[in-house]
């Protein structure tokens, strides 16, 4: 997103809704409609005005669909981001946004639904697995993410300690939040330690759940947005993109152990510095993160390909339980509890609770925050961003 497009939208109504893996009792268009319900009543607009829809994945319910059962006056804009890994979860809003800045839609809605009944487990050998891997048994994101997080720990340097510093946060955090599914289960250093391993460097803590939800984010212009609220999150600047060699061919690229938001081959620059250059901030700038944590590892490469942590050793200075947490950390990150201990709807539960800290109503409110930025899937062949600011920055 260019910066032509800063704070010309606004989010305007959230929902979330989030059950165990399989435990759902309605199908994902139901929990879809439903949560688009409950984000119009919480943007005070009636669900007829909608006339946008982006997905992230999830491409069975369409704009068309759902625009029907919601009996909207007219659908303008229908769209899906491509799924795996969380990649694109962040540039749905930003593409909700664009919508909406140049005129092809008013009021666009985006949303994710996921229930095991309908699409089974995020399972084995399913996505982006080239005869590479599978013919050497390796087929699941874990084990791919856990190679290249072995490497920026052996190679980069940067301490495992970090990685278990960003899973007792959100722990932390999801002990104040009373719809995590980790509340009341805290974790300490030694429960972490003492859990089993996943797939080398990953922990069973390190390892984002699998949730049956939906999630829904309402968009309006800017100008809309303050006749409907007090606090609408402004969307100051997103990217997306994937450099050159990285993911989709051979894992061996020269940027293996980063989580793909740095700059590409050709030097141009990537999908970190885009935001910025977007949105006129800086990594200093940032009040409180909402990282997608598929597994602890690329979260901590997220935050060190968008200069918020040093890389290698240093990493370790930044990333300790303290930093990570609201409301006083220098880094408060994920406030809910994330994906690892509140819910996971793909991630983007993680821009609800990114628009939570721009309303202050976070369970774990970081006072006074004016930027929250969400950062989509790490390690996905294409990843994505998107910050939201208060009216102040705007």
């Amino acid at each position: 997103m260019s910066s032509i497009m800063r704070g010309t939208t606004a989010v305007v109504g959230i929902a979330e809704t989030h059950y165990k893996r399989g435990q759902s009792p309605y199908t994902e268009q139901q929990m879809t409609l439903s949560a688009i319900l409950d984000a119009c009543r919480d943007a005070g607009i009636s669900p007829r005005e909608i006339d946008g829809f982006v997905s992230y994945a999830g491409g069975s319910n369409d704009g068309a669909i759902l625009g029907a059962a919601l009996m909207v006056d007219e659908v303008r804009w229908s769209n899906m981001m491509w799924g795996g890994g969380g990649g694109t979860v962040a540039a749905a809003v930003t593409n909700a946004a664009a919508a909406i800045a140049t005129g092809q839609a008013e009021c666009v809605v985006v949303y994710r639904a996921m229930a095991q009944a309908d699409t089974g487990r995020l399972g084995y050998a399913t996505y982006h697995y080239g005869p590479h891997f599978l013919a050497h048994g390796v087929g699941s994101p874990a084990q791919i993410c856990a190679l290249r997080t072995q490497r920026m720990l052996e190679h980069d340097g940067v301490p495992r300690e970090a990685l278990r510093a960003l899973s007792l946060a959100c722990y932390q955090h999801a002990q104040n939040n009373p719809t995590a599914q980790g509340y009341g289960r805290p974790v300490d250093e030694a429960a972490y330690e003492a859990s089993r391993m996943i797939a080398e460097p990953f922990h069973l803590y390190d390892c984002s759940r699998e949730s049956d939800g939906a999630v829904a984010l309402v968009l309006v212009s800017a100008e809309r947005a303050r006749t409907l609220r007090p606090d609408p999150a402004y969307v100051l600047a997103g990217a997306q993109g994937a450099p050159g060699g990285y993911s989709e061919r051979i894992d061996n690229d020269a940027q293996y152990s980063t989580a793909g938001f740095g700059p590409g081959h050709n030097g141009k620059p990537g999908v970190a510095e885009r935001l910025w250059a977007g949105a006129g901030l800086g990594p200093d700038d940032m009040d409180v993160v909402q990282v997608y944590e598929n597994f602890s590892g690329p979260a901590v490469a997220s935050l060190i390909d968008h200069g918020l942590v040093p890389p290698g050793p240093a990493a370790g200075s930044v990333m300790t339980v303290d930093n990570l947490t609201a409301p006083h950390g220098k880094l408060p990150i994920n406030t809910s509890g994330g994906n690892i201990a509140d819910c996971f709807i793909n991630g983007l539960n993680l821009a609800v609770e990114a628009v939570r800290q721009i309303r202050g109503t976070s369970t774990n409110q970081v006072p006074d925050a004016k930027t929250s930025l969400f950062i989509g899937g790490p390690m996905a062949p294409l990843v994505s961003n998107v910050l939201f600011g208060h009216a102040d920055t705007v």
